[in-house]
This record gives C-alpha cells, structure tokens and sequence, in this order.
C-alpha cells in the first residue's frame, strides 16, 4: 500500500463519516443554543434585506441586499454551483430534501461564525478586518 493509498483511505473516512457527523451535530447543538435563530429571525432577515440604504453627505452607502450578496458570492463558488447540479442529478429528489435539510440546521452554525467575525474583528490601516484567522488566535 502506498503513501498515496494511506492518505486516501483516510481521506474517504474523514469526508464520508466523520464531517458530516460533525457538521450535523455542530448544526444541532448551534440551532439549540441559538434558540433556533435560523427560524425565529427570518422574517426580520428578510424585512432588513430589503430595505434601502440611506444616502449621507452624498455619499453613497452599501445597502443590505448589495451586502447580502457580496457575502453570498464570496460563499458560493463554481464548485458549490456545479456540486448542486452533480448531487441532484445523482440522487434526484432526495438529494434536494438532504440539501435543504443540511442548509437549515447549518444556517445557524452560519450566524455563529458571522457574529464572532463581528466581535473579534479589528481595524488596520483605517479598515475593518476579521474572521476566522483573527478570533481563531484569541488570547
């Protein structure tokens, strides 16, 4: 058995059994300690997605729904695109049910890691800069 072998067999393991255990679970236990945030503020999403941004000194701000999809493009890539596409071809109506099921309970792990972008972000050189590899070194 090869090094190459070796690394795929894990490889399978890992993607096959263990992330999606630990994304489901994750999922979970963020739905539950947000008290379903996914759920209960959806309306509220939805009514500040679509308001409009207001102008200040003529100059021009970003509205909610331009920040929405700037945040989603960064997100979604052509391989999610093309994932989607594979996976429904491949598994049909059921893949589409996982898919949303997944998207639901992950939508609160999504709101876990944009406020703590929010929290721990800090501002350099006159921006605002945050994310993961600024609250991942928290000390």
């Amino acid at each position: 058995m090869t090094f190459n072998d070796i690394l795929t067999n894990i490889n399978n393991f890992m993607y096959t059994y263990v992330l999606i255990i630990m994304l489901a679970g994750v999922g979970l236990y963020f739905t539950i300690r947000t008290k379903g945030v996914q759920f209960r503020l959806f309306k509220d999403g939805i009514k500040s997605m679509l308001e409009k941004s207001d102008k200040n000194d003529g100059e021009k701000k970003v509205s909610s729904f331009q920040a929405l999809m700037i945040s989603t493009a960064s997100r979604v890539g052509t391989g999610n695109i093309a994932g989607i596409a594979t996976a429904i071809a491949a598994g049909g109506s059921g893949a589409v049910f996982w898919m949303w099921l997944m998207a639901l309970i992950g939508g609160a792990s999504a709101f876990i890691e944009s406020t703590l972008a929010q929290v721990y972000k800090v501002r350099k050189d006159g921006q605002f800069r945050g994310g993961p590899s600024y609250y991942y070194n928290i000390k």
